[in-house]
């Protein structure tokens, strides 16, 4: 099982937006455009970081940079 993450952005804590759990586990995600694919130049497009909500499954997607991600402890 992947490790459990918290999410912030400067002060502002991210909680789910379906159940309100501030519990995640992060993955990237590829933001795959319709020229990439068509090209095969996919490998170039975007990545988000995924948050996936540990209660519920609702999957959150960031592109800012400055998101940051926290070990759980509890």
């Amino acid at each position: 099982m992947a490790k459990a993450v918290r999410a912030s952005l400067g002060e502002l804590q991210i909680t789910c937006q379906v159940c309100k759990s501030d519990l995640f586990r992060e993955r990237g995600v590829k933001l795959n455009s319709t020229g990439g694919e068509l090209f095969n130049l996919a490998w170039a497009d975007e990545t988000a970081t995924g948050l996936i909500c540990l209660r519920c499954g609702f999957v959150h997607l960031f592109v800012n940079r400055q998101l940051e991600l926290h070990r759980a402890t509890d």
